[in-house]
Order: structure tokens, then sequence, then C-alpha cells
């Protein structure tokens, strides 16, 4: 039986907490990646900034209700806060079950607090395409 560690992708994109906005638009853009996690200098998970989050920013630009110029535009003032994790030990119907009962797309996993990976909605079906493969 496979974990989530075995799944998950290691070499996670990350920004740091103090990081512009800006330059988390570009990670995204650049990486190609729906969101990214959002880390304090522990490399521990505060947050995720999403294109949601990107969006609803645009948003409060276009209407004028978020002024650029007096405001500092930093991961922190638009990350999402309530961050779901996993443990890299747990097991894949958890996993699957987790992905199932939320919106977003990806989860950070956890090993002792700290992030080893992140594992997305496609990364699964990917590994259950796999494994139905070589099991033919």
């Amino acid at each position: 039986m496979k974990w989530i560690n075995d799944i998950m992708i290691s070499d996670v994109v990350t920004v740091e907490k103090g990081t512009s906005v800006t330059e988390a638009i570009e990670k995204l853009v650049k990486s190609n990646i729906t969101g990214l996690p959002v880390v304090n200098t522990d490399n521990e998970v505060i947050g995720i900034i999403s294109e949601k989050d990107v969006l609803a920013l645009a948003i409060r630009i276009q209407e004028k209700t978020y002024n650029t110029e007096e405001e500092g535009m930093l991961v922190e003032d638009f990350m999402t806060k309530d961050v779901v994790t996993i443990e890299a030990t747990e097991s894949m119907t958890a996993l699957c079950s987790c992905l199932m009962k939320n919106k977003f797309r990806r989860l950070p996993v956890l090993l002792k607090g700290k992030m080893v990976g992140i594992v997305t909605r496609r990364d699964v079906i990917s590994h259950i395409f796999d494994t139905h493969r070589e099991n033919q």
C-alpha cells in the first residue's frame, strides 16, 4: 500500500512570509502552478497564496478598495491562513477523503510539523492510473 510520502512532490515551490505578492505571482506563472505554500523560517506552513487569492486582490484593486501605493502588498496580507495539511504518514484513503471534502486542489504534506512536500489531486489520479496500468 502506498503512503502519501510515496507520491508527494518533495521539491515544492514556496514563498516565505514577507514576500511581495508580485514575486509570488511571478512564481505561480513561471512554475505553472495554482498555489504556493507560505512558510516561515522554520519551514512551517503558515498559509497558501492561490490563484483565487490573487484574483480577489485584483478585484479589490479594480474596485479601488485597496490602494497599492499606501499599503504593502505582502503574501501574508492576502494568503489563505486556515490551511489544511496532511501528515506524510497518512493513508491514501485519508488523502482522497480530504481532497473530496474540500474545494482546494493541493495539500501541503507535513512531517513533525515541517513541510516536506505537497500532493495534488493530479498526483493522486496519476498514481491511480499508474497502479491500474501496472496491475493489468
